[in-house]
């Protein structure tokens, strides 16, 4: 189970988790941060005459925390590492899925990227504000899978005799799965392939763990695009005529400048809640996407299933 990226599924890795959200160490945790956080931000904030640094310091160093927390005591990274591999393994897939958004996006955020106010907004986010804003866009996105997402857990609990003999196929319980199938009662069977608490988490955090390096990846594309499109035709002085101001060359290549920099993160962080919204709306897009996923947790719903009965029937 901890292999295939469902350490919830283990009593003891749930326990784990479940001592290490109730540890006070959490909550003492949770507070020297936010003393370290604002005791690098405010410093750095009243050097560069950057007030947001502060905010955007703590928030990184609170986000960053709370990743390494829960990769660690709260024992998600083999969560993490099995979605996260598994949505880089099937790329050739995704590719053709996510060409179903690219057009239409880019054809909306490159409207939006020759756009003078955009220019002009984006390059006043200087510093931690646009970090901010990055930060905000992301935060947004993750509340929102984590609010549609549970939809596509509602029919995993709806297997029968086929489906679990089917999810036991080259797994340790292949040999007993139909002698115990077929003396369980259904109702226990059904009874049995109910989860909740974490381990219904361990199946949302795959999801949305999937759907987030995905959205990760079309945010880097989208950055790149804009990056070299606006790099190689929007020379310096239709930008300082756009921002009102004069630009910050960063490279010897031609054109590319700190706002051009801005303006391709503020789209590119952007696209990618464009993206997430797409993704989990579309009822074409989720019916491709997620077949393969839901198979995966379907076969681990069903192995613990089969599994739970083999104990309680032991002597």
């Amino acid at each position: 189970m901890v292999r295939h990226g469902m350490p919830y599924f283990v009593p003891e890795e749930r326990e784990a988790a479940r001592a290490a959200l109730r540890s006070r160490r959490t909550k003492v945790l949770l507070v020297l941060l936010v003393l370290v956080g604002l005791a690098a931000g405010v410093p750095s904030a009243f050097v560069s005459g950057d007030a947001s640094l502060a905010p955007a310091t703590v928030m990184l160093l609170l986000g960053v925390a709370a990743l390494v927390y829960g990769l660690t005591a709260l024992r998600a990274r083999p969560i993490a590492t099995w979605a996260v591999a598994r949505t880089l393994g099937s790329l050739r897939q995704l590719l053709p899925l996510a060409t179903r958004a690219l057009p239409l996006l880019l054809i909306f955020v490159t409207f939006l990227f020759i756009n003078a106010e955009v220019w002009q907004v984006s390059a006043t986010l200087d510093g931690g504000l646009l970090w901010i804003t990055v930060m905000l866009f992301a935060l947004v996105a993750a509340v929102f899978l984590l609010v549609r997402l549970p939809e596509e857990l509602d029919g995993i609990h709806d297997l029968g005799r086929d489906e679990l003999v089917e999810a036991c196929r080259h797994t340790p319980l292949e040999g007993r799965v139909e002698e115990v199938v077929a003396q369980t009662d259904p109702a226990e069977l059904h009874a049995l392939t109910r989860v909740a608490g974490f381990e219904r988490a361990n199946l949302l955090l795959v999801l949305v763990i999937a759907q987030a390096v995905q959205v990760l990846l079309l945010s880097l594309l989208v950055f790149g695009f804009f990056l070299l499109f606006g790099a190689l035709v929007m020379d310096e002085v239709v930008q300082e005529a756009w921002i009102q101001d004069s630009t910050t060359g960063v490279s010897w290549l031609p054109h590319l400048t700190v706002e051009l920099v801005q303006v391709s993160v503020f789209l590119a962080a952007f696209s990618g809640l464009y993206f997430t919204v797409y993704a989990v709306t579309d009822e074409s897009y989720r019916d491709q996407f997620f077949v393969e996923v839901r198979r995966e947790l379907d076969r681990a719903v069903g192995v613990r299933a089969v599994y739970t009965a083999v104990r309680r029937r032991s002597p």
